[in-house]
């Protein structure tokens, strides 16, 4: 039977933290004002459309699935099933009506009473819909209504007389959730899919957002005695298993406190294994890939009349104007250049930021014995040569991501970093040498990046400057 929590309860599971956090990604964005353009279209991530969609009204895909991997340890098989809740935002509708002279109701954009501003806008429901239990063989398909809803408020002003109402609606909303398991290489392959079926019509952008399921995600609970295995780094041999999980929408990691294996998040975003909530972080900003330090700093010089039309937009807008003017400058400067490895233990994750926007590590934490490396800290192998911080390089530019890059062709730089990104793709970070602002681009961290296959490894103590000798041939521009 099909369960829903229309009014999931808060909790304090770093889990359903990390959840919410997806449910809310891009839910509203900066200024956080009613009037602010991007505002009208801030639904962003893990919206599935309905299905019956016209061209014209720029409905998303109805559908996401994910597929991962369990293992089991010898012996029988463990009891017990596979618990999968699916997690999404229902559209709201906050219509704002005038009491008229003939006592109907007029839909207005705003309302003004007794100096405090009531604004027409679209809100969201949380909502977490359980299909039923999942077992460990054979295939489920199950579908979950929620539904719609109508409820009015009464505006009244400070004579406690009826000057208007806000009036909240719902459409129904349908989804299919659809499971399957097949024996992969000794692992349990594990498929998830989730279909919105709303079966009206949906003809311009506004009655599609309204039928559709915003910020769907997944999260699924394995069975006692099995446990996930991670995608992101599958054990060797889960490898060719995990290369044949297909993903369409939606990406599964492992969640919950490092080192556990049995929930996993299905999330519309790119997540690492066991992400966690920055603790620095006062509060959520719903940005999308936010930058706290910098939001705030742009919330605090709102001017009065800039926060009060925030405040009257969203009641989550109010609690981010509210937390942004009670913060103490400690707590400011909490958030000030640090970034988190997700890579190295907490005691040591915590590093100060290098970025080209002017902010640069003072010191590196050093983590405990066995702990991971701070980022920039590695090295790479370039033609058999060791290349890490302070190693010169010639520079052979290849790629022509940027014409400025055919300006360095031939000089020569200092390694800076050696850096890795989420793809496990390699930078080198560079600063001339016959620069003389070099030393300030650096402490500013202001370097520029190279690919490896780019640079050339100079000998210790081999030409310091950046010009090619006469008898040096210039490399032409590639074509």
């Amino acid at each position: 039977m099909t369960r829903t929590n229309p009014t999931a309860p808060a909790d304090h599971d770093p889990v359903r933290r990390i959840a919410d956090a997806v449910l809310y990604e891009g839910y509203l964005l900066y200024p956080y004002r009613a009037g602010s353009p991007k505002n009208r279209s801030r639904w962003q991530f893990g919206v599935l459309g309905p299905p019956l969609a016209a061209p014209t009204s720029f409905a998303e895909d109805p559908g996401m699935a994910m597929e991962c991997l369990l293992s089991f340890p010898p012996g029988p098989p463990p009891a017990g099933d596979v618990t999968v809740r699916l997690r999404f935002l229902q559209h709201q509708v906050r219509q704002v009506r005038r009491r008229e002279a003939d006592g109907g109701d007029l839909d207005v954009a705003e309302l003004t009473v007794d100096g405090v501003a009531f604004l027409s806008w679209d809100e969201a429901v949380e909502r977490e819909v359980d299909p039923g239990p999942v077992p460990l063989t054979g295939s489920t398909d199950r579908v979950c209504s929620v539904p719609g809803g109508e409820e009015c408020e009464p505006i009244t002003d400070a004579r406690g007389v009826i000057v208007g109402q806000i009036v909240r609606r719902r459409e129904p909303l349908l989804a299919r959730v659809r499971t399957r398991t097949a024996e992969d290489d000794g692992f349990l392959r594990l498929s998830v899919s989730v279909d919105n079926e709303h079966a009206m019509t949906a003809a311009d952008k506004e009655s599609a957002v309204r039928a559709s399921l915003l910020g769907a995600h997944l999260l699924l609970r394995a069975p006692h005695g099995a446990e996930f295995v991670s995608l992101r780094e599958p054990p060797d041999a889960a490898a060719a298993a995990a290369s044949r999980c297909e993903q369409r929408r939606c990406w599964p990691v492992l969640a919950g406190p490092k080192g556990s294996t049995d929930t996993v998040l299905g999330a519309p975003i790119i997540l690492y294994d066991h992400p966690e909530i920055a603790e620095q972080s006062p509060g959520a900003l719903f940005d999308s890939t936010e930058i706290d330090e910098l939001l705030t700093l742009r919330i605090m010089t709102m001017t009065d009349e800039e926060k009060a039309r925030a405040r009257a937009t969203d009641p989550r807008a109010r609690e981010i104007v509210d937390r942004c003017d009670a913060m103490a400058p400690e707590d400011l400067r909490q958030l000030h250049g640090l970034i988190r490895s997700p890579d190295t233990p907490a005691a040591c994750r915590e590093v100060p930021v290098a970025d080209r926007f002017g902010r640069r590590p003072e010191t590196v934490a050093d983590g405990p014995a066995g702990g991971g490396a701070p980022p920039g800290s590695e090295a790479v192998v370039i033609d058999g040569v060791r290349v890490a911080r302070d190693s010169l390089v010639r520079v052979r530019p290849a790629r022509r991501a940027d014409a400025q890059d055919l300006f360095f062709a031939g000089r020569v730089a200092r390694v800076t970093a050696v850096l890795r990104d989420v793809d496990e793709r390699t930078h080198v970070a560079l600063v001339l040498v016959d620069d003389p602002a070099a030393d300030l681009h650096e402490w500013y961290g202001r370097s520029f990046y190279f690919a490896p296959d780019e640079l050339e490894p100079l000998p210790v103590g081999g030409p310091g400057r950046g010009v090619p000798g006469p008898s040096e041939p210039k490399k032409e521009n590639p074509s």
